[in-house]
């Protein structure tokens, strides 16, 4: 039997372009194929019937034609917009950030992506929802470097394999992981000082992946979310050998809203 060249799929929009006069190019990703790119054609039209059900960052479901080039949506229907991602702006910022990074941990129809698409749906809905929309964003970091293979050592130091103390260490990015006062002379560079209240933090978010409602229960200060992000960010650029443009915009919207 051919293989059809149609099939269906939940799909959540992880990015758009205008491509052409009037059609766009979007990034979706998918439970069973993964990360996709198809031409919604006509989007851009008002008249269009996808157009108002390929919004940015919502999930859908769609019908898609495999293409020789690039796939072809030929039918959506909005399922989740996430509305309080189009309601404030800080909140949009941090969905962008969490689409930008899963695009870039993930290849194109690579593999089946299950667990990744709950864990940015979930992820999505946090964000629109939850009273600290930073908070998700760094569980969101934590649980995709598991799944994708990169989960940072919390629990030991890396280079000597010994219980950490509970005092100020180091974190390694070239290592991936931290690295207690007394191994730091023996790692090149690239050490960045960890407290022992951020390592905590790190460590009840990376092993809380099925207790969401207990971390949504932590009340965490603008001084202890900057530290924690210094750490993750840093590892994330180091892995990516690159800086995220979502992380630059949320910096700069801080200007102006230090609460996001």
């Amino acid at each position: 039997m051919p293989k059809s060249r149609q099939f269906r799929s939940q799909a959540i929009i992880l990015s758009r372009r205008d491509f052409g006069e009037s059609d766009r190019l979007l990034t979706l990703f998918t439970p069973a194929r993964g990360k996709i790119r198809a031409i919604a054609k006509g989007a851009r039209k008002p008249s269009a019937k996808v157009s108002g059900h390929v919004e940015l960052f919502a999930r859908s479901d769609c019908l898609i034609h495999r293409g020789r080039n690039l796939d072809i949506l030929t039918q959506a229907e909005l399922i989740e917009p996430y509305l309080g991602l189009r309601e404030d702006l800080g909140r949009g910022a941090y969905a962008n950030y969490v689409a930008e990074l899963l695009d870039r941990f993930t290849a194109d129809e690579e593999e089946a992506g299950e667990d990744l698409f709950l864990l940015l749906h979930q992820t999505l809905a946090r964000i629109a929802g939850a009273d600290d929309p930073r908070l998700a964003a760094r569980f969101f970091e934590l649980q995709l470097l598991d799944l994708a293979g990169f989960r940072p050592e919390l629990q030991e130091c890396v280079v000597t394999r010994a219980k950490l103390q509970p005092e100020r260490q180091y974190f390694s990015h070239e290592e991936g992981g931290v690295v207690s006062r007394g191994a730091a002379a023996e790692v090149a560079s690239g050490l960045v000082e960890i407290d022992f209240v951020t390592l905590k933090l790190l460590r009840h978010l990376q092993r809380s992946a099925d207790a969401w409602e207990r971390v949504n229960s932590l009340r965490i200060t603008s001084g202890q979310h900057n530290r924690a992000e210094t750490i993750m960010l840093g590892y994330i650029a180091h892995l990516l050998e690159r800086k995220l443009e979502s992380v630059d915009f949320i910096r700069r919207l801080r200007q102006f809203s230090p609460g996001v």
